[in-house]
C-alpha cells in the first residue's frame, strides 16, 4: 500500500501551489513570540569564522579539527593563526583560550556527501552544472594557553562546539615574533606579511645559523640578501667563497628574472655597500677590476701543528715524524733567540696552546728546514743550502742539537713529510713579506663586508687552510673588540658565511681532522657570548655530521629531496609542523622553511629576491 504523499503546504492536495490565508503571517509570529522570540546567536560565537570538531579516533594531541561556513574559508589560509575559545563555563565548558596555527588545509568539503560521491563525480566529468553546498575544514595545532594575555604550555584541549576566531595581520605578526630589522621574505599565505629576523638578539645570528639546500633552489639569493641587510643594520659581514659568486654583489642586480621579481615585491635593485675582497697572493679574483681588491698570504706560525698534519694527511709514522722535527724547530729557534727574544716574550710561551696555534715566529720554511736536515741525517746525507737566512748562517749550532737528539729511523717516512712540507712551499700562499696579513680589526668594523675569494685555489686543502687560520684571527680580534667593549666602547658584531661547507665540515673531514673541528666548535661556542656568529651554506646536508648540526640553532631550508636528510634533519630541528616537513622536497624556487629562536614557531617564506648581482643567479 502506497502512503499518501505530503501535500505542499498552501495547496489543496491537487499539487497546485497557492498563497497562505491572510492570517499566516500574524500566526507565524504570534508562534515565535511564544517561543521567546527569533532565535540569536550566542554573544561568545560572534564573529566566529568556525566551531571545532569532536575528536576521532586517529585525533593527535595538540592538534584539533576546526570546522567552518564556506564564506569563511578565505579568512583562514595556511600558517594564519586562530583563538579557539573553550565554551564558557555556564554552557558547562572550561571557559580556557587558546592560540592555534593552520598546519593543514583550508579544505572545501561538500555538505551531507563525499567529495568523491558518485553524483558529485559524474557531474563533474561530464560538465554538468552541480556544486552543492559545501563547508571548510582546517587542521589546527595548538601553540598554548593564553593566560592573562601570556602564551603558557597548554594543559588541556578546547571542547566541542568552541568558537574560533581568525587574528589579524596585526595580531599575527605579533604573535609569531615576526617583526626584525633583517628583512627575509613574505610568509606565505598572506597578501604581504614580511618576515623579518632581529640583528640584535643574540639568541640568532650569534647561535648560528644552516642555509640548506639542494642546487637551484635559493641559496645564494637567500645569502646576498641577507648579506645586505644584515651589513646594514652594522653588521660586519665576513664571507668564504669558493666559488666566487659574490665579488659582485656592490653592484646593483642586472639580471631580467631578478628585476622582475623586485618588481612585483616593489623592491629596488641595489649593491651592497662598503664591500672588500681578499684574495690568497698569486691568485686571480673574478672581480679584478674593483677597486678594493687586496692580496693576503698565510702565518704558518697561526697554524696548529696537530692541525697541519691532519690537512696534509700525514699517517702515524710520518706524524711521529714531523713532531720531532717541530720540536727540534723550537730548540733551534729558542737557542738563536729567534723566539723567545725577551721576557715579555718568554711569558707569552708558557700561556702557547699548540692545539689552538702554531709555536711564534716558525715560518713554513724554516720547518721545512728542519724537516730537511733531520731526513738528511737520518740518510747520512749532506745539505748544502736552507732557505731560512738566520739557520743556514747557523748550520753547525743546528747540527749540534741535531747531535743531540735521537731521530726516529725510516727515511722514506721524513722523505714523505718533506716532501708535503715542500707541495705548501710551491704554493707559495706562507709568510709573503709583500701581501701581508688579512686586517682583522677592518675586517670587524661595523657594516664591513669582506669576501675571501677562494674561487682560484682549486684545492679544497688550501680553502681549509685558509678558513682555518682567518676563522682563528677573527675570533681573537673579536675577543679583543668583546674586551674594548666592556670597558665602553660599542660592541661590534660579527658574522661569518662559510659557502660550500661541506666541503670544510663533512662528516669524513672530521673522522680526518678532529682538531680542525675542535677549533671550529671552540669559535662557535666561545663566539655565541662575543657576537660572532657562523652561517654554514651547503647544498650537501647530508654530508653535515650531527657535531655541527648541534651547533646550529637557526635554519633556512630551501628545497630537500632526499627523505634520509629530511629525516635526519626532524632529528636535529624542533618546532617544524609535520605538514612543512612535508612540503620541504617539492618547495619552489625562493621558497624556504625559516626556523629561528626569535620567531614563535616556523614558517614557510617567499624569500626576497636579491638586489645585487651574482654572478651566478640560483
Amino acid at each position: 500500500m502506497k502512503p499518501n504523499p505530503v501535500e505542499p503546504t498552501g495547496s489543496n492536495g491537487d499539487g497546485v501551489v497557492r498563497p497562505m490565508g491572510d492570517g499566516f503571517q500574524e500566526l507565524l509570529g504570534g508562534e515565535i513570540d511564544a517561543a521567546g522570540g527569533e532565535m540569536e546567536e550566542a554573544e561568545e560565537y560572534r564573529g566566529a569564522i568556525g566551531r571545532t570538531m569532536f575528536d576521532l579516533p586517529n585525533s593527535k594531541d595538540n592538534t584539533l579539527t576546526v570546522l567552518l561556513p564556506a564564506d569563511e574559508i578565505g579568512e583562514v589560509p595556511s600558517q594564519s593563526l586562530v583563538r579557539i575559545n573553550s565554551r564558557a563555563k555556564d554552557k558547562g565548558g572550561d571557559g580556557r583560550q587558546y592560540l592555534a596555527a593552520v598546519v593543514q588545509g583550508p579544505f572545501a568539503e561538500p555538505d551531507g556527501l563525499k567529495a568523491d560521491a558518485p553524483i558529485v563525480v559524474t557531474t563533474t566529468v561530464r560538465g554538468a552544472l552541480f556544486l552543492p553546498k559545501y563547508h571548510g575544514r582546517i587542521q589546527v595545532e595548538i601553540l598554548g594557553e593564553e593566560v592573562d594575555g601570556t602564551l603558557v604550555p597548554p594543559r588541556f584541549r578546547p571542547l566541542p562546539n568552541s568558537p574560533v576566531f581568525a587574528l589579524n595581520q596585526a595580531e599575527t605578526e605579533e604573535k609569531l615574533k615576526l617583526l626584525g630589522d633583517v628583512r627575509l621574505g613574505l610568509a606565505v599565505g598572506y597578501e604581504a606579511m614580511p618576515v623579518a629576523l632581529p640583528s640584535t638578539r643574540k639568541d640568532v645570528f650569534p647561535r648560528h645559523l644552516g642555509i640548506l639546500g639542494t642546487t637551484g633552489g635559493g641559496k645564494s639569493t637567500t645569502v646576498s640578501g641577507l648579506v645586505g641587510r644584515v651589513a646594514a643594520q652594522g653588521v660586519a659581514v665576513v664571507i668564504f667563497d669558493t666559488e666566487g659568486e659574490y665579488t659582485r654583489i656592490m653592484e646593483p642586480t642586472t639580471d631580467a628574472n631578478m628585476l622582475a621579481a623586485l618588481k612585483r615585491k616593489a623592491l629596488e635593485p641595489s649593491g651592497v655597500k662598503n664591500v672588500g675582497i681578499y684574495r690568497l697572493i698569486g691568485r686571480e679574483t673574478t672581480n679584478p677590476k674593483y677597486g678594493d681588491n687586496r692580496q693576503f698570504s698565510l702565518d704558518y706560525s697561526n697554524l696548529s701543528p696537530y692541525a697541519v698534519m691532519e690537512i696534509l694527511g700525514l699517517n702515524d709514522a710520518q706524524q711521529e715524524r714531523f713532531l720531532k722535527a717541530y720540536d727540534v724547530a723550537r730548540r733551534v729557534m729558542l737557542d738563536l733567540k729567534i723566539y723567545p727574544a725577551n721576557d715579555a716574550e718568554k711569558a707569552e710561551l708558557l700561556e702557547l696552546d699548540e692545539m689552538e696555534r702554531g709555536y711564534p715566529r716558525l715560518t713554513l720554511q724554516a720547518m721545512a728546514d728542519i724537516v730537511r736536515l733531520c731526513a738528511d741525517k737520518v740518510a747520512d746525507e749532506a745539505d748544502t743550502y736552507l732557505g731560512t737566512p738566520e739557520f743556514n748562517k747557523n748550520r753547525d749550532r743546528i747540527a749540534g742539537i741535531l747531535d743531540q737528539t735521537q731521530l726516529p729511523s725510516h727515511v722514506w717516512s721524513w722523505r714523505k713529510v718533506q716532501g708535503s712540507l715542500s707541495r705548501l712551499l710551491r704554493l707559495g700562499i706562507f709568510d709573503s713579506k709583500a701581501a701581508g696579513r688579512p686586517n682583522y680589526d677592518a675586517m670587524t668594523q661595523p657594516g664591513r663586508v669582506t669576501i675571501i675569494d677562494l674561487s682560484d685555489t682549486d684545492s679544497p686543502q688550501v680553502n681549509n687552510l685558509v678558513i682555518s687560520e682567518i676563522l682563528r684571527g677573527l675570533r681573537l680580534q673579536q675577543e679583543e673588540n668583546y674586551q674594548a667593549s666592556e670597558a665602553g666602547a660599542a660592541m661590534r658584531r660579527v658574522m661569518i658565511v662559510i659557502e660550500e661547507a661541506h666541503e670544510f665540515l663533512s662528516s669524513e673531514r672530521i673522522r680526518q681532522m678532529p682538531v680542525l673541528f675542535q677549533q671550529v666548535a671552540r669559535i662557535a661556542r666561545r663566539g655565541r657570548k662575543r657576537w660572532l656568529g657562523l652561517t654554514f651554506v651547503t647544498q650537501l646536508p647530508q654530508h653535515l655530521p650531527d657535531e655541527v648540526l648541534g651547533l646550529i640553532n637557526n635554519y633556512i631550508l630551501h628545497k630537500i629531496a632526499d627523505a634520509n636528510v629530511i629525516s635526519r634533519l626532524k632529528r636535529s630541528i624542533g618546532g617544524v609542523d609535520e605538514g612543512l616537513w612535508d612540503r620541504l622536497p617539492n618547495l619552489a624556487p625562493g621558497q624556504a622553511i625559516v626556523s629561528a629562536a626569535s620567531l614563535a614557531r616556523a614558517l614557510l617564506v617567499a624569500i626576497d629576491p636579491t638586489p645585487c648581482q651574482l654572478r651566478m643567479v640560483e
